[in-house]
């Protein structure tokens, strides 16, 4: 497909943060947009103030008409969380459209242009959106498609300057359904290759292939930056690009001399004979700090100066529901945060706890999935025990059925933190009230972010300064 010689695109299934990234990219580069949703969110608000417009209803009478005329130059892209009983669906493969996922999109997208991949099962939204941010920052012409809204910018998408095939593209590299695959990236950053979507892959050895090919598409002469001890348990026979491992005090890419000054990380960077002292991060977290290292190398491969890095990370605010502070008073602090697997949750809260030493660490947590609930619950209870106090709620269950035994309650027994108990739904507010906090954590990537702002309320009158 020649992306050129598309006029019109329409999303099936356009409120997601990756569809709603690309709608954004094609309106950017004059291509007329529309899409369906099955529920109206800020997102989607969004995007009808830019011009998009946007049924909820599956109707094909709702579909504008200039998509029923005919199909050249017309590109229809849904999301797999689509059910194929949906009649929009239907309706495009009955008049013998191709229809493309978002990943095959993006593929089409980037081919020919430079680009850098943020690959890991976790890390990789914060650590993209710090390269497209050092790039902007630099005065470079970059887009970037995020799995999450940048708080500089306050968008998934950064749109390019004029010429978008003279642009560096910054591409976030989802492993779910092996979607990363159709990228064929100049620069690949590999965050982390823990396990998870098992039931996606079955298990960890078949997660791992899906990297290894994904790093057999790095160009032969483009440079993989990858965190130290993955590259030797990856198959990397094909793979012709340069690995550069980087970490924290280890790594030929090395974060060195971590401290915490008035709250923020401050490091200095070791690489190849260049050093750059004093970097200041206001996005707390030795995790974030992790990633930091290898937006840095990407920035430092692509000729930004160390002065360009340095108020480059200085500026960066991070990405929403990412270590972000809701509330902070005297007597409480309180943070949201989108972790959903065991070792981010263990990142989180021990940065947490380093950030506040002597403090009563609580934890409100949503577990994702009842597969990923099942198989990780060891995990899951080990890293909520960094918490002095576990609220479980019950598991959102997104794209999956119920199954028999898996429930939050599965957790509770293996939690060893002082405080641990259940809460319904619609018993949060209520306990909230009466509960001594100190620093306060939501946890979770189903829908508990739509707790976070009557949580600010209750908490704002409880411990208003």
């Amino acid at each position: 497909m020649n992306i050129k010689n598309i006029h019109s695109v329409y999303f099936i299934g356009i409120g997601g943060i990756g569809m709603s990234a690309l709608a954004r990219w094609f309106l950017h580069n004059g291509v007329h947009v529309a899409g369906y949703d099955k529920t109206p969110t800020h997102l989607i608000q969004s995007l009808n103030e830019e011009g998009v417009e946007v049924q909820f209803n599956d109707d094909i009478d709702l579909i504008p008409e200039e998509f029923k005329t005919h199909n050249e130059g017309i590109l229809v892209v849904y999301t797999p969380a689509i059910p194929a009983y949906h009649k929009g669906l239907n309706y495009f493969r009955d008049q013998g459209y191709q229809l493309y996922k978002r990943s095959e999109v993006l593929g089409f997208i980037t081919k020919g242009l430079y680009t850098v991949a943020v690959a890991g099962t976790h890390g990789k939204t914060t650590t993209s959106s710090m390269v497209a941010h050092i790039l902007k920052s630099a005065a470079k012409n970059v887009a970037a498609f995020l799995g999450g809204i940048s708080t500089n910018y306050n968008t998934n998408m950064l749109v390019n300057e004029a010429d978008f095939e003279k642009s560096i593209v910054v591409v976030e590299a989802d492993e779910f359904d092996r979607s990363f695959l159709t990228l064929h990236p100049n620069l690949a950053v590999v965050t982390s290759t823990d396990a998870d979507h098992l039931d996606i892959y079955g298990e960890l050895v078949e997660l791992k292939k899906s990297f290894s090919l994904f790093l057999d598409k790095v160009h032969p002469k483009g440079k993989i930056f990858i965190k130290e001890g993955l590259w030797e348990g990856l198959d990397t026979s094909e793979v012709k690009a340069t690995p550069v491992k980087y970490g924290l005090n280890s790594g030929e890419l090395c974060a060195q001399n971590i401290r915490i000054i008035e709250g923020k990380f401050v490091f200095d960077i070791q690489s190849s004979g260049i050093n750059i002292s004093d970097l200041q991060l206001a996005v707390p977290g030795f995790h974030n700090v992790e990633n930091a290292t290898a937006a840095i190398g990407v920035a430092l491969e692509l000729g930004i100066t160390s002065e360009e890095i340095k108020t480059a990370i200085a500026s960066y605010k991070g990405v929403k529901r990412r270590f972000e502070y809701v509330y902070q008073s005297q007597d409480l602090i309180y943070i949201d945060d989108y972790a959903h697997h065991p070792g981010e949750i263990k990142a989180m809260l021990e940065s947490v706890k380093a950030l506040y030493p002597g403090k009563k660490i609580s934890v409100l947590f949503q577990p994702h999935l009842y597969s990923r609930t099942r198989d990780f619950a060891e995990g899951f209870s080990e890293s909520l025990s960094l918490a002095d106090e576990v609220m479980l709620l019950d598991i959102y269950p997104a794209r999956e059925e119920p199954i028999p035994g898996v429930s939050s309650e599965m957790l509770l027994e293996d939690i060893h933190s002082s405080e641990k108990y259940l809460l319904s739904n619609d018993k949060v507010l209520e306990h909230l009230k009466s509960a001594r906090l100190e620093v306060f954590v939501t946890l979770g990537a189903g829908n508990i972010d739509k707790f976070v702002q009557p949580i600010k309320i209750v908490l704002e009158q409880q411990y208003a300064a």
